[in-house]
């Protein structure tokens, strides 16, 4: 989605790495820059209802103005910025709480005037915002369900009112606890930390079973990747992930 920075080959890498672990998907695999027609659809939508509008602040302006940290003081609101300007879009929000019903975490509330602000939902270059295309494509693609870390619990409030604003479904969420590393670091490729080694999956995905407290049998370690999956899915306990979702989002990597 942002192609500033796209790395050449890093998508099929991720494909490789699902199909290494014995994960598949339905049909063809999505692939948001083929999108952005539905996304200036959606955005347009959000335009003409009186729910977007364009923003010129940057971030030291807002930062000036704003009454905390990050949060947009509504500068633009009530500007009538023409079309050729260069500006972002932002969406209005309202001074409510949006609340989600987590499957793992249980009940997150946001008020997003007083918590978030406005939001960015096109920037200022031109690309469309993960909040907006995120919501096109989950009910694009007839998403029912989706399962994702903790780290992005937050962003959910946001996600739930485009699609509100939009007439979009709502799936079902639940917010996972992510891996990190000895110095409280989520394992990302930003702190650092080694890709996933798909010469050992299956090795990989034993010990991943154990940090979702799902622990399989020991005569399954070095068992082929399929073997695991199929013991995974005929014994998934959603009260051993319930278990662990509340230590502070996080568990131990130790892989």
């Amino acid at each position: 989605m942002d192609r500033t920075r796209t790395v050449p080959g890093a998508a099929d890498d991720i494909l490789r790495a699902l199909e290494s672990f014995g994960l598949a998907w339905d049909g063809p695999v999505a692939i948001q820059t083929e999108h952005e027609e539905r996304y200036a659809a959606a955005l347009q939508q959000l335009q003409t209802s009186g729910l977007a509008f364009r923003c010129t602040c940057s971030r030291t302006e807002i930062a000036r103005h704003a009454s905390r940290s990050g949060l947009y003081p509504g500068t633009c609101r009530s500007r009538q910025i023409p079309a050729d300007r260069d500006s972002a879009i932002r969406l209005i929000v309202p001074d409510q709480v949006v609340t989600v019903q987590d499957d793992l975490q249980g009940e997150y509330r946001q008020n997003l005037a007083a918590d978030v602000g406005d939001f960015v939902i096109r920037r200022r270059d031109g690309l469309f915002a993960y909040h907006l295309a995120t919501a096109v494509d989950d009910a694009d693609l007839g998403v029912t369900e989706v399962m994702r870390g903790v780290d992005l619990l937050e962003s959910t409030p946001r996600q739930i009112y485009v699609q509100r604003s939009l007439g979009l479904p709502t799936p079902a969420y639940a917010h996972l606890p992510v891996l990190i590393d000895a110095s409280g670091q989520k394992l990302s490729k930003q702190n650092g930390a080694m890709a996933v080694d798909r010469r050992n999956a299956a090795g990989v995905l034993f010990e991943l079973l154990k940090r979702l407290a799902q622990y399989p049998p020991e005569e399954l370690r070095g068992a082929a990747v399929d073997a695991l999956l199929q013991w995974a899915v005929a014994h998934w306990n959603t009260a051993g992930l319930q278990g662990i979702a509340m230590i502070s989002g996080k568990t131990l990597a130790g892989i």
